[in-house]
């Protein structure tokens, strides 16, 4: 997969630094929504006593936001299925890679996406 002479089975693997951040991000805010009690936020620097009073103060704030992040992630991945389709992205492969990498990575999958030019426009 890749940018082939055929654009039907286009893919391409998002930023590893926007994974990686988009990876460690969620898992600390998973951490924070679920098992807030188990965080050792003394050795966290700044980030302990800011994350200590959103818990203490706000944690249903914070569930919700978690819940809804979700969600839009959920949308990302269909509107990418979208996108497939109007750029003339047809391979099945291709497709779910897009929808999986857009679910986990959200705009940071999106955006390439969204930037994607294929060779042919598909015409409807």
């Amino acid at each position: 997969m890749g940018s082939t002479a055929s654009d039907e089975d286009y893919f391409q693997r998002g930023n590893l630094f926007w994974f990686t951040v988009i990876t460690l991000s969620f898992g600390y805010y998973t951490w924070v929504v679920f098992w807030p009690q188990s965080i050792p936020y003394q050795s966290l620097g700044p980030l302990g006593p800011f994350t200590q009073y959103l818990v203490d103060h706000h944690h249903t704030f914070l569930h919700s936001g978690y819940w809804i992040a979700w969600l839009i992630h959920v949308g990302e991945s269909l509107y990418a299925m979208v996108l497939c389709k109007s750029k003339g992205i047809t391979d099945s492969r291709a497709q779910l890679l897009w929808f999986l990498q857009t679910f986990l990575f959200g705009i940071a999958s999106l955006s390439i996406l969204m930037a994607y030019r294929p060779k042919r426009q598909k015409r409807t």
